[in-house]
């Protein structure tokens, strides 16, 4: 709702940067895109090679006390 009240004043005040605005948002989201995915991806890896650096010391540690 706050968003919302946010564009109706830029709208009033200055609605030539809000049209711009409203034009320019896909086309920057669109650029975006692929930094997004490559971020998820490296993410992805990372989280993969932090998994197999710590497997051996999840397993020297044996099963929790609790879980079954």
């Amino acid at each position: 709702m706050a968003t919302f009240l946010l564009w109706c004043v830029l709208l009033v005040l200055c609605w030539p940067l809000a049209l711009l605005a409203l034009i320019l948002y896909p086309i920057v989201w669109l650029f975006l895109l692929p930094f997004r995915i490559f971020g998820i991806a490296v993410g992805g890896a990372l989280a993969l090679l932090a998994a197999m650096l710590m497997l051996p010391a999840r397993l020297l540690r044996g099963p929790r006390p609790g879980r079954a």
